[in-house]
């Protein structure tokens, strides 16, 4: 695999309020059925992208932060991406720049993440 700077992967997903009563039961009891999609669910969006898609396969999580901007609509197409912004091959280090926005372009949330991939710059 050859990473370059600027790679980008991105994923669409739409969440139903059968989602939202799901991830409510799956919360615990006397949890609220949420009127927007929840923080842990577009995180996991991000998750999906760095282990599948960009880096992908041997990807190893070491940091995530996310700046919530505005509530996520259910039942709209979410649209997540993944940018890479630096490589540091020698640590085998990648640095990326996490997007989510919603259907209209309003930017539903965003971050950085930094990833340990064994392959950084090699063929």
């Amino acid at each position: 695999m050859s990473l370059e700077v600027g790679a980008r992967a991105e994923v669409k997903r739409s969440y139903t309020e059968d989602d939202m009563r799901g991830f409510a039961q799956l919360a615990g009891n006397g949890t609220e059925v949420p009127v927007s999609v929840p923080g842990p669910l577009i995180g996991g969006l991000f998750s999906y992208l760095l282990g599948v898609e960009l880096p992908g396969r041997g990807t190893n999580y070491l940091k995530q932060n996310l700046e919530f901007l505005a509530p996520a609509p259910v039942g709209e197409t979410l649209t997540a991406s993944v940018t890479i912004t630096r490589l540091r091959p020698e640590k085998h280090l990648v640095d990326l720049e996490t997007v989510c926005e919603a259907e209209d372009g309003t930017r539903i949330c965003q971050g950085r993440a930094l990833v340990y991939v064994e392959d950084v710059g090699k063929d």
